[in-house]
């Protein structure tokens, strides 16, 4: 395991992603000894809703979502984030700190389980509600399978459920990376087009989000620490990934899901699958689906718009709760 990050567990914060005031940050160890990175905002405004827990997709860290825990703070809920092992400001897993790996894919609910036992229970008011993106949304499924007493409810932005324009099912995706794997191969990287490096040069045609300003904002982050950044998976991750997605397929998955679940989708994702998301929301009891109109994969990072829509749509999923 590797710590790459000399400055210690600060955030970055510069004029154009300004960081919310009154945080806290530091390490936590997971119960497998491995550190990540945290930081938590109490609320700003009105009466005290509970605690969002904010898990994000692979490549990204805590700084990327400044102007979304902002947001949340406004609505009178404290927020609550780490980086996943392996991204951000946490301890890598290889010698390669930019490339991203995982060994399987329940590492990352041992992050999730940790950072509520060590941070979320003992340091935020309750109620808890989980809100996760692409890979961390995925987790964030699982996670409420794994234990239905840690979250209220769970909110998603574009879930990693499956992946389009592969040559074989996710199954057989399972199958083909982790026999790769297991022939010594699982550190070597998995090219994909998604994962060319940020900058302006990139925003055209990006998968990503359709709003330049915010785009610009993650360029500006990395340029300032670098360490954050990871490139592409590894064939060991997408060994685990495409193992989960093919779990989340099975027949049975959505009568397991106890918790209630709300996954926003963007109708121009090609990072993930929408119609993987549309057919697990149509199939779930306890939970339902919005594809929203002209949405790439980056809902939280997309024009005023469309973060309009998600922003009331996580407005609305909660007074439920509430109501």
């Amino acid at each position: 395991m590797n710590a790459v990050d000399p400055h210690g567990p600060d955030l970055v914060n510069i004029a154009s992603n300004p960081m919310p005031e009154g945080g806290r940050v530091g390490y936590f160890k997971t119960q497998d000894n491995v550190r990540l990175r945290y930081a938590l905002w109490p609320k700003s405004e009105g009466a005290h809703r509970g605690t969002i827990c904010l898990v994000q997709g692979r490549t990204e860290f805590i700084e990327k979502y400044f102007e979304t825990i902002a947001d949340f703070r406004r609505r009178g809920f404290s927020v609550a984030t780490f980086d996943w092992r392996g991204q951000g400001g946490s301890d890598r897993l290889i010698g390669s700190p930019k490339l991203g790996y995982v060994d399987r894919f329940e590492d990352y609910w041992c992050d999730l389980r940790s950072f509520h036992g060590e941070i979320l229970l003992p340091d935020c008011p309750p109620p808890f509600y989980l809100v996760g993106h692409s890979m961390g949304g995925l987790a964030s499924i699982f996670a409420g399978i794994n234990d239905r007493m840690m979250f209220e409810r769970i909110f998603l932005s574009a879930p990693m459920l499956a992946l389009d324009r592969q040559p074989l099912s996710m199954r057989g995706m399972a199958r083909l990376t982790e026999a790769l794997s297991f022939l010594g191969m699982g550190r070597m990287p998995v090219g994909r087009r998604q994962d060319k490096p940020l900058g302006e040069t990139s925003f055209v045609n990006n998968p990503l989000t359709g709003d330049l300003v915010r785009y610009m904002r993650t360029v500006d982050v990395v340029r300032e620490r670098p360490t954050l950044e990871i490139g592409a998976p590894t064939i060991r991750w997408a060994a685990s990934a495409f193992a989960a997605m093919a779990e989340a397929a099975e027949e049975m998955f959505p009568t397991r899901i106890k918790i209630p679940v709300l996954m926003l989708a963007g109708a121009r994702d090609e990072v993930v699958s929408t119609s993987a998301i549309e057919q697990l929301g149509l199939r779930m009891r306890n939970g339902r689906h919005v594809v929203i109109a002209g949405a790439r994969h980056e809902l939280f990072m997309e024009t005023d718009p469309i973060r309009g829509q998600v922003l009331a749509a996580f407005d609305a999923f909660i007074t439920e709760q509430s109501a």
